[in-house]
């Protein structure tokens, strides 16, 4: 009879045992499940989490549970401080940021660490990594998209800058231009004509020190002093703005032949000769880039 009982009674532990290890385990699992359920909200996280622990201890019926994190206190259902506390540190990238604690509320059994046992300490331990690595993960995320706003806004404002910068070079390139062609280009065909071949080589070499010097600000039209005379640069514009041959010669007092043959000297000029080029859209999409 004696060893029947005995033979009950370890059955009935073996049981006991086997029926905590299996609550530890579904804390861990349910524990697993609410931190995928949760990428975004720590704070949501962290109050599923002490509502799922009074339930994985010995006693759950007296098991309350509280997670400190930084300033912040959640608490499970009818919690309540005692000297019948079981904690861990959560430890977030190495430093201390809070505590994992369960309480029971009426004094219980001394066991292997008060009235908890040594699973149990296992079992907090574990819950308290597994929340620090989630806060860890969540913490860093919340970090990248920040740093990802932060460089979308700075490639804003930088492609936002380079328009600015090259709309102002555009409009300093355009006044430049706008000298050279009324003041500079005259001056160097009218010396030109004066000179002896030996004169023109270093008007030449002039000409070609003044582009280098002028090129960073003007684009496109930096090399038309030493390809189109001053009548054809005027020319040029007219045929810009869409005036006809007609057009150009009741402008300049002269026929429409004449500015057809400075025309086709432009084309030549310009490398447009026996090409299928319209020079209107040429001199609109090219010269002013």
């Amino acid at each position: 009879m004696s060893a029947q009982k005995n033979y009950v009674a370890t059955e009935n532990s073996l049981e006991k045992q086997l029926n905590e290890r299996i609550k530890e385990l579904n804390c861990l699992y349910s524990l697993t499940r609410l931190i995928e359920e949760n990428e975004n909200s720590i704070d949501t996280l962290l109050q599923q989490a002490v509502d799922l622990l009074p339930s994985s201890w010995q006693y759950p019926e007296l098991a309350c549970a509280r997670i400190v994190f930084k300033k912040a206190s959640f608490q499970s259902k009818n919690f309540k401080m005692t000297s019948q506390q079981q904690q861990a540190p959560l430890l977030v990238f190495g430093e201390p940021v809070g505590l994992v604690e369960v309480y029971y509320r009426k004094k219980m059994p001394t066991l292997d660490e008060g009235p908890f046992l040594k699973e149990e300490r296992l079992l907090i331990d574990a819950v308290s990594d597994h929340i620090a690595k989630a806060i860890q993960r969540i913490t860093a995320q919340r970090q990248l998209l920040v740093e990802r706003q932060a460089l979308q806004d700075a490639n804003v404002a930088l492609h936002d800058s380079l328009v600015q910068s090259k709309q102002e070079k555009k409009m300093v390139g355009a006044s430049i231009q706008a000298k050279i062609d009324k003041i500079i280009t005259p001056i160097f065909y009218a010396l030109e004509a004066d000179m002896d071949e030996r004169q023109k080589k270093y008007l030449g070499l002039l000409k070609k020190n003044f582009l280098d010097i002028v090129s960073p600000f003007v684009e496109g039209k930096q090399d038309i002093l030493t390809r189109l005379s001053p009548v054809e640069v005027m020319i040029c514009d007219m045929i810009k703005h869409g005036l006809s041959s007609k057009e150009i010669a009741k402008l300049r007092g002269t026929t429409p032949g004449t500015v057809g043959r400075h025309r086709e000297n432009i084309r030549h000029k310009l490398g447009l000769a026996n090409r299928k080029i319209n020079l209107v859209s040429y001199l609109n999409n090219t010269l002013e880039e």
